[in-house]
């Protein structure tokens, strides 16, 4: 199988855990609300997955109202329109309908303006997109969030550096849902970071000082690396470092030790 049909298939799959009852209660849904009427908003399809014989339910991340599910009827016949535009990593402009939570795509149309991803810039697109799914929850804007997105599509496209990006992500990422608050203060005290201190990032409170009886799994980190990440500053070797061990120990926190689908597949193909 092909590297980005592994990928392509990751994403088809990295739901968190309860979706099939999420979905099976928001197609289900008997709780009526006023029908919705969206046109031409801009969006992206992060994933999706077949639906009765012809069509595909799209997960989409839009700019005004966050993260959606849209059924997409007769997507999956051969001459439908939608076929060729519902592709990841590229801007859309969307148009939807509908009273409960799965609503109906009227219209897709490409909008352009971005490269296509290929190599390990499609892998750190797919790693990006499984984050936004098992981060945000469905309906809640961060319009924030989705233009960060788009750079970091942006930077991907054109070589920049995969760690670099995807850290800045996830920070960004962290913060606009809540999860992680500003890395240059220390959260309770508001006290500053100090460039040559030790600290950590307690996962339920935010930046303090390191100290012995701290858990042995809490990465220690430097000032300096903090005030950098804050920054989007990774030009110093200890800062990449520190702050890998960093995110990945903040994303499992709060992923509750779920893996990341395209985590793993990245390091099953190193081992080939």
């Amino acid at each position: 199988m092909a590297t980005s049909d592994v990928l392509a298939q990751s994403a088809a799959t990295s739901e968190p855990a309860g979706h099939d009852e999420a979905l099976s209660a928001a197609i289900h849904a008997t709780r009526q609300t006023r029908n919705v009427r969206v046109t031409a908003q801009p969006g992206f399809v992060l994933h999706s997955y077949p639906y009765r014989e012809t069509s595909l339910i799209i997960d989409v991340l839009t700019r005004d109202h966050g993260r959606i599910a849209l059924v997409a009827k007769g997507a999956k016949r051969p001459h439908s329109a939608l076929r060729g535009v519902l592709q990841t990593f590229q801007p859309l402009s969307l148009s939807w309908s509908g009273k409960s939570e799965l609503r109906t795509l009227i219209r897709a149309e490409w909008v352009g303006g971005l490269l296509p991803l290929s190599g390990d810039a499609l892998l750190s697109g797919f790693y990006a997109n499984e984050l936004l799914v098992k981060f945000c929850a469905r309906e809640d804007p961060h319009e924030l969030l989705f233009n960060h997105y788009v750079e970091t599509l942006h930077h991907l496209a054109h070589g920049e550096p995969a760690a670099q990006t995807l850290r800045i992500f996830e920070r960004v990422l962290l913060r606009e849902t809540g999860y992680a608050a500003a890395f240059d203060r220390c959260t309770q005290t508001r006290a500053s970071v100090i460039p040559a201190a030790q600290y950590v990032f307690h996962p339920e409170v935010g930046v303090r000082p390191a100290r012995q009886d701290d858990p042995a799994e809490w990465p220690v980190v430097s000032g300096q690396t903090l005030l950098d990440m804050e920054a989007d500053n990774y030009g110093r070797p200890q800062t990449v470092a520190q702050s890998k061990l960093l995110m990945r120990f903040l994303l499992n926190y709060h992923l509750g030790g779920v893996p990341l689908n395209t985590r793993q597949i990245l390091l099953d193909l190193q081992k080939l």
